[in-house]
């Protein structure tokens, strides 16, 4: 594992496989590499063909220690946190997106309009249960009665808990384009770069309707959907795409 700086003085780890073009991997709300080994996975089915990494700045100091220039890969919120910095990084030199965490109209129920602001508190004031419990039934949407059952888990639930605090971070960049409103169509007229937003065939409708809203918005956008695949995108079918798109 190495680490990089940011401008802030943040220290970021990132594991780094292949060579050749840079691609970042930007995962998603409480994922990270020892809790979602897909990601871990998809670096090593990418790094035949690229060289790999994984908030702006942040991902700003990895484009710099890739070599100056690299593309991105995110999800989730990963994915509209990677447009975010596509926006005032000249150096990203290409976007794709995996179902990014935006809900556009009423076919899903939205994010409270506090939902930044209530994460926020709860971070600070170290409620970590109650941190996971509100993004998982919000966010997520899974009812609250499973909430129960997924906390017996007790590995699982403890991973996701170890890091609740950094929910309010991915809050930041997702909690106003939850709302169930359409997307501002000057939002990202920046990412002038080619972008390839995706989604998988299996997923909900509100997942296809915000993808197939965000490629509306941006400049330069192509859509694919992933014919079998839902949120939890197989990385043997997901790298294939990568590796096309990035390679053109």
């Amino acid at each position: 594992m190495q680490t990089v700086t940011s401008k802030d003085g943040t220290k970021i780890a990132f594991d780094k496989v292949g060579s050749g073009p840079a691609v970042i991997l930007v995962n998603g709300a409480m994922a990270y590499r020892a809790f979602d080994p897909s990601m871990a996975q998809l670096a090593e089915l990418l790094g035949q063909h690229f060289a790999k990494e994984r908030e702006i700045e942040d991902l700003q100091a990895l484009v710099e220690d890739a070599g100056g220039k690299a593309m991105v890969f995110g999800i989730s919120s990963g994915g509209v946190l990677s447009l975010d910095a596509a926006a005032v990084t000249p150096d990203i030199t290409k976007v794709e997106v995996y179902e990014p965490a935006l809900i556009v109209d009423d076919s899903r129920q939205p994010v409270p309009a506090d939902y930044t602001e209530h994460l926020t508190t709860l971070a600070a004031e170290g409620k970590r249960d109650e941190a996971v419990e509100y993004f998982l039934t919000q966010a997520v949407g899974i009812p609250t009665e499973y909430v129960g059952g997924m906390k017996q888990d007790q590995a699982t639930w403890s991973g996701m808990t170890g890091v609740a605090h950094t929910i309010a971070y991915d809050a930041a960049f997702v909690g106003n384009v939850m709302q169930g409103k359409p997307l501002p169509t000057d939002h990202w007229v920046k990412v002038t770069l080619p972008v390839l937003v995706a989604d998988g065939g299996a997923s909900d409708a509100w997942v296809h309707h915000a993808a197939d809203a965000l490629a509306k918005v941006l400049p330069h956008a192509s859509r694919q959907t992933l014919e079998g695949q839902t949120h939890m995108v197989d990385p043997k079918v997901l790298a294939p795409v990568i590796i096309e798109f990035f390679k053109k």
